[in-house]
């Protein structure tokens, strides 16, 4: 059952995203952090710094190189980011482009906390592995400037749960 609802909110988000890519969208005036707002999204229980997502979904989720829908991305810790991010896959465009849905990235009407859907992320690793991306910065009305490191996806099934469905 949680599995089907977890699947209808990401289903939900990603057509309320498509109809306006790149807008914010009305969340109430509730300020949103990165991490509580992608574990609503995914479903993926994990808690804390989004820095420390990476290292807690070990042993508990699926995690690797390849985005799906659904999946969360995982920015590595940073001086300009201290915290890390984490951002809902929301559609894979290409081999290296996809829109995520997530919160407190881009300042909105002067305002940090608000909710972006179906923004642009591009990998600019040299390997094209997603190890290192851009993301759209709503100032600029486009990609960022900064390339920033990412451990890589983390995916909304976890082993345990594919164990109990297979049994």
């Amino acid at each position: 059952m949680f599995s089907a609802l977890r699947g209808l909110v990401v289903a939900t988000v990603i057509v309320v995203a498509s109809a306006s890519p790149a807008a914010a969208q009305s969340y109430g005036s509730q300020y949103w952090q990165c991490a509580p707002f992608a574990r609503l999204l995914s479903g993926i229980q994990l808690f804390g710094r989004a820095a420390a997502w990476w290292t807690q979904a070990e042993g508990r989720y699926d995690r690797g190189n390849a985005p799906r829908v659904g999946s969360v991305l995982s920015f590595k810790s940073m001086g300009k980011m201290a915290a890390g991010h984490v951002a809902m896959v929301s559609q894979v465009i290409s081999e290296r482009v996809i829109r995520v849905t997530h919160a407190n990235w881009s300042p909105i009407n002067g305002r940090r906390g608000q909710v972006e859907e179906n923004v642009e992320v591009t990998d600019v690793s040299p390997a094209n592995d997603w190890t290192q991306v851009r993301v759209y910065y709503a100032p600029l009305k486009g990609l960022g400037t900064s390339a920033y490191p990412t451990n890589g996806f983390i995916y909304a099934t976890s082993p345990q749960l594919k164990l109990a469905s297979a049994q």
